[in-house]
């Protein structure tokens, strides 16, 4: 069972600017990036049109590692220490339950862990001692 964490930096719509500056500070060369303008469109969930070119995800390859960003969805913000999440990524969905509900306990979920249209489980969780972390089941895409 393949297991990874990576740093995900959330960002308030600039992203873009932040992926830019590190493929320069950092030699970091762009793996994947997608705006929410990109995604599946859900018509339960019309997207503004302001959202449509901030960077719903994008993962850069610094050297052996990977760096993560994605803009905060209009109408939602980081608070300051909430910039910087911890991407754990499991190839296991049972594992990734695992994790998710250990991590729950005394904690705060910010997402559920659910089937998304990337992923058969993920979600948003900020355990007890304030770190949060996103959960990431590598599957389906």
């Amino acid at each position: 069972m393949a297991l990874s964490l990576a740093p995900y930096l959330m960002m308030d719509g600039n992203a873009e600017e932040a992926i830019q500056f590190y493929e320069k500070a950092l030699d970091a060369k762009v793996a994947f990036k997608q705006t929410f303008g990109e995604m599946p469109a859900d018509p339960n969930f019309p997207l503004p049109e302001e959202a449509k070119d901030l960077v719903s995800h994008a993962m850069v390859k610094i050297g052996d590692s990977d760096l993560m960003f994605s803009d905060n969805f209009p109408g939602q913000t980081s608070q300051t220490g909430d910039q910087v999440t911890i991407c754990i990524t499991s190839d296991s969905k049972e594992k990734s339950t695992q994790i998710f509900e250990d991590l729950s306990e005394g904690g705060t979920v910010k997402m559920p862990l659910q089937d998304t249209f990337f992923s058969p489980a993920y979600g948003i969780v900020t355990d007890k001692f304030g770190i949060t972390f996103q959960i990431f089941t590598e599957g389906k895409m």
